[in-house]
């Protein structure tokens, strides 16, 4: 198949997704109300226990992962949840079109979602509690962002296979397996804390390094060496 070909089956992919979200009011809802109120709500939380801005920001940083690497990976999995939903998975297959369009569109148009959120977290973050996301600079700040996205399409291909392979009974996947990851890469905190069986866990995570790489801009020694290399080789 030519290159032609796979970029116009992946455009496809984009264009369906993007269009079945700006016709459906509760992507809004999702993209918007949970984002904004994990932010408020953990922010409002390092005011009432007097964190540091050093402290208050290494919580921050993880509750912004948190809504960028969600939304982005619901984005992959609503390729093959919308057609489970409407019951039409074999017509999806008879079509010209195989799992590397449907998960790469879906997640093309997921880090559009993803940045726009990220955007937008930043701003409340800044006005409301003086967080900088630009501080560690645009370097460090694309890498983190690229570490996101990345770990977001690895969820997100991992929950249409379990879909794909179990139907129904996997949609909970969606929603539980990208809590699981980020509690894993220390989402709140650094993995040194985690009991040691737990943190080989963590270590195999590539987000668990890039969250490491981005805080250590914020006053926090890295735990890793070479955090964005290894989280890129993994």
């Amino acid at each position: 198949m030519s290159w032609r070909a796979e970029l116009l089956a992946v455009e496809a992919v984009l264009v369906r997704n993007a269009l079945m979200a700006s016709r459906n009011v509760f992507f809004f809802f999702e993209l918007l109300f949970w984002p904004i109120v994990g932010v408020l709500s953990i922010g409002l939380m390092t005011r009432f226990l007097r964190l540091s801005p050093e402290q208050a920001s290494f919580v921050l940083v993880g509750t912004i992962a948190l809504s960028v690497v969600n939304v982005c990976q619901l984005e992959v999995a609503y390729a093959v949840l919308l057609d489970v939903w409407s019951k039409s998975m074999k017509h999806q297959f008879m079509a010209p079109i195989g799992i590397r369009h449907l998960t790469l569109g879906s997640w093309l148009v997921g880090i559009v979602r993803g940045s726009a959120i990220f955007a937008l977290l930043a701003l409340l973050g800044w006005w409301a509690f003086g967080f900088d996301v630009l501080r560690p600079g645009w370097l460090a700040l694309g890498a983190f962002l690229l570490g996101c996205f990345l770990n977001a399409w690895v969820v997100g291909v991992a929950v249409c296979a379990l879909i794909t392979l179990f139907g129904n009974r996997a949609e909970a996947f969606a929603w539980a397996s990208v809590n699981l990851v980020l509690v894993l890469a220390g989402i709140y905190y650094p993995v040194s804390v985690l009991p040691e069986p737990v943190a080989v866990v963590a270590r195999a995570i590539p987000l668990t390094y890039f969250l490491d790489a981005y805080r250590a801009h914020y006053g926090f020694a890295s735990e890793f060496a070479a955090p964005v290399a290894t989280g890129l080789a993994l």
